[in-house]
Formats: structure tokens, C-alpha cells, sequence
């Protein structure tokens, strides 16, 4: 059916109307997952398009025609199906379907969490804010994630021979505030983990190699000396004294200042760093020594049961907000640096995130509101004429749909707080 719709040529037709108009014809067509979302909107008119009589609402760039989406391909998955498309980089190949079952189990466990709550989409999100209850919203779900750390940390302790937890994930994982909070689930089971930044294994700066535009490539793994990490890990498990590095990213070297360290029967290091389940980086140390955890930002609301949000987009609000408060570095250069971002992600974390010993989300249902009250004003700051004023008006739409959500009640040990600051574990 899929392919003779593609080869009628038939045309995805756009219309603008009045917002409450589109929002009664969703409510007669019993969309109300759309009506209840374009109730909150503030522009006065929206986009729908029509494809051979139906109608629906769509977030993103659509094709002027269904010529344009003859390469697919669907694979039955779990109680469904797989709908494969092209990349942007090959838009004529369909890749072959590589089951991420792992991955995919998360998600899953993610959205189960959302019909908990009831907040499948992000109109129901603010029904909850209209009606008061976002407190009640954000300490659930920060329960929720606290259980699942301490399943974590049960599993860990049941195997008596882990002594390296390695945590990788992609930019903007809350990596940092999940290494703590681990930590001390690992205390509460009379552990004494230890914190092991990987950048601390950086190597000096004009051994660092370059990428393709004469860029240093921090994200590469040849970035790490792995010799030495190998050598420091390999001495900690046999019970020696080991003099710990810090890298001092403003020099560009590595230096020493008296940080030994000598592990115990109870010591466990907390190794954080986004090559932690590259098998390179454990190749020389024993298998069961180690316990590889993935952490990324999992985006379970939907907009509407036809729309999802992109998991990258939160990642990068996450990203815009906190690099403005800690770092100085303004939305205009957070995205001019994302592809390059997107680039190493592609190429160093998710082709290992299922070698993970488990998975972890790190999104929260709510974040979403509580980010837009930060990232807007950074958003509109990009001026038209500057090359990422384009990505920011995207930006700005989809946050549109979000009514604010203030961080009052958010937990000072919530994994958001990296981001919005305020928190327990950082400024």
C-alpha cells in the first residue's frame, strides 16, 4: 500500500488556519491528543496539511509529494514494526535493520513511565501545569529515577568482583550528577567509590590529534593516553599506590599534585567519560572487573501521537542553557559546535551504547517547561542575520508548544539541576 501511494505522486498539501479552528476540526476527527495541544498555542494560526483526503498536524519539514519517499523499509520488531528511512547523508539507502534491543527496552520502560503518570504527550504535560500539579509531576518522576539507580547500584554490589564502573553517554546526559547520585547508592551498600574523570587521562595538548580541519579532536579516542589509564587501572587492581592525574584544560597538560589512591576491598572507582564502553579502553584490564553503564537523554513525551520530539533536541537545549551559565559560551556558538558534537557522538558512543551492562534515561518528563524558561532568552538573542538564527527559530517554535514550568520544586539532586544550576553536586 506504502509503495503505490509513492508511485501516485500524491501531493502533502499545507493550509493555514486559525489555530481554534484546526483545534475543533482535530476535536471532530477525535484527534483530541491535537486538540488538547493547540489549545495552548500562542500563535494565532497553524499549518495542517492534507495527504489524499486525511489530515493532520506535522512538526518538521515535509516533501512536496509522496514520490519523494520510495526508499523504506519496514521490519517487524517487538509487538510492532520498524519504519526504515534514509540518512541526510545517503538519501537514496535504506541501512539494514541492526536491532538495539537494549536500547530499545529503555524506551520502552520510559514511556510505561509516562502512562503512569498519564503524561503520554505534551498536552497533557500542560493540563498538569494549568492544574497545579507539576509538584506532584516532578517528585514522582524524580522517585521513579531514583529507584532505577538503585537497582543499578543492587546489581553492581551482587557481583562482589566489579571495581571499575565505567559511565559513557552522549553530550548533555547529566553524566556528572548521575556518577554522584550513583555514589552514593553505592555508599548506601557500604561501597567507597571513587570519582575518575577519564578527561583527567587527556593528552598534552600537542599530542592531541587533529581532525580533518586542522581541529583538535578532543572526541576521539586517541585524544586519551590509553597506555597510561591501562597501566594507572591495571596498578589499582592489584593493590597498588597509584598518583591520579588532573588535566588542566587551560595549559593543555597534564599534571600531578599529590592525589594517591590505593583500593581497598570496599573502594570501587566511578569512571566517567564518553569512551567508557569502547572495549579499547578495558582491552588490557580484566572483564569482570568492570561495569559499563550507558547514559543518554531519552526524550519520552511525545507532541502528539503522531509527532515525536527528537531526542537530540533536548540534549541541546540542555546544552544551550548550561554553557551560557557555566562556561560563558553563548546559544549562537552551542550551536555552531553541535554538528561537530553530533559527529563524534556518531562515531564514538552510539556504536558501543549496546555493550552496556545496562542503560539509564536521563530525561525528565517535565524538563522541557522548566528549560524553556532558560533558553528562550538565549534563543532570541541570535540576531537574523547570523548562520544559526535559522536552528534558533526552530528552537523557539518547539518550545512554543510548552507552557513554563518553574524549578521551585525541583530536587537539588536532580540530574536537571547540571543544567539549570542550583544543584547539590554542582554550582
Amino acid at each position: 500500500e506504502m509503495k503505490r501511494l509513492v508511485e501516485l505522486k500524491i501531493p502533502f498539501e499545507k493550509r493555514s488556519m486559525e489555530t481554534s479552528k484546526a483545534a475543533r476540526l482535530f476535536a471532530q476527527n477525535r484527534m483530541n491528543d491535537k486538540a488538547r495541544l493547540f489549545r495552548y498555542r500562542i500563535s494565532s494560526r497553524t499549518n495542517v496539511y492534507s495527504f489524499d483526503g486525511y489530515c493532520d498536524y506535522n512538526y518538521g519539514y515535509m516533501v512536496p509529494d509522496s514520490s519523494y519517499l520510495q526508499h523504506f523499509d519496514l521490519k517487524l520488531y517487538g509487538d510492532g514494526f520498524v519504519l526504515m528511512m534514509p540518512t541526510m547523508q545517503e538519501p537514496e539507502k535504506v541501512a539494514s535493520f541492526q536491532p538495539v534491543r537494549k536500547l530499545f527496552d529503555v524506551q520502552n520502560e520510559s514511556r510505561k513511565w509516562g502512562e503512569l503518570m498519564h503524561v503520554d504527550t505534551v498536552g497533557d504535560l500542560n493540563d498538569l501545569v494549568t492544574e497545579g500539579r507539576t509538584r506532584e509531576l516532578i517528585l514522582a518522576q524524580e522517585a521513579l529515577q531514583e529507584k532505577r539507580i538503585a537497582e543499578i547500584a543492587d546489581e553492581i554490589t551482587a557481583s562482589r568482583t566489579k571495581k571499575l564502573i565505567l559511565i559513557a553517554g552522549p553530550s548533555s546526559s547529566s553524566k556528572t550528577t548521575f556518577s554522584h547520585r550513583l555514589s552514593i547508592q553505592l555508599s548506601v551498600h557500604g561501597l567507597i567509590p571513587h570519582p575518575v574523570p577519564m578527561d583527567d587521562y587527556f593528552k598534552n595538548r600537542e599530542d592531541t590529534p587533529k581532525d580533518k580541519n586542522g581541529n583538535y579532536d578532543f572526541e576521539s579516542l586517541d585524544a586519551i593516553d590509553l597506555a597510561l589509564f591501562s597501566r594507572d587501572m591495571t596498578d589499582l587492581l592489584e593493590g597498588k599506590d597509584v598518583q591520579l592525574p588532573t588535566f588542566n584544560f587551560k595549559t593543555g597538560k597534564r599534571e600531578y599534585k599529590g592525589q594517591h589512591l590505593r583500593l581497598s576491598e570496599r573502594d570501587v572507582l566511578v569512571i566517567e567519560g564518553i569512551h567508557g564502553l569502547d572495549d579499547r579502553v578495558t582491552a588490557a584490564l580484566p572483564k569482570e572487573s568492570s561495569f559499563r553503564i550507558y547514559i543518554s537523554a531519552l526524550t519520552q513525551l511525545n507532541i502528539d501521537e503522531h509527532n515525536r520530539i527528537p531526542t537530540t533536541d533536548g540534549r541541546l537545549l540542555r546544552r544551550i542553557v548550561r554553557d551560557q551559565r557555566t562556561r560563558g559560551t553563548s546559544a549562537k556558538n552551542t550551536i555552531a559546535m553541535w554538528k561537530s558534537v553530533r559527529r563524534g557522538e556518531e562515531n564514538y558512543i552510539f556504536p558501543f551504547q549496546e555493550s552496556a551492562d545496562v542503560m539509564f534515561n536521563s530525561a525528565l518528563i517535565y524538563e522541557l517547561g522548566v528549560l524553556k524558561l532558560y533558553a528562550e532568552p538565549m534563543l532570541f538573542s541570535i540576531r537574523e542575520d547570523e548562520p544559526e538564527y535559522t536552528e534558533a527559530k526552530r528552537l523557539l517554535k518547539f518550545l512554543d508548544y510548552f507552557l513554563p514550568i518553574p524549578p521551585d520544586d525541583i530536587p537539588k539532586n536532580s540530574l536537571v539541576r547540571e543544567f539549570i544550576g542550583g544543584g547539590t553536586f554542582l554550582a
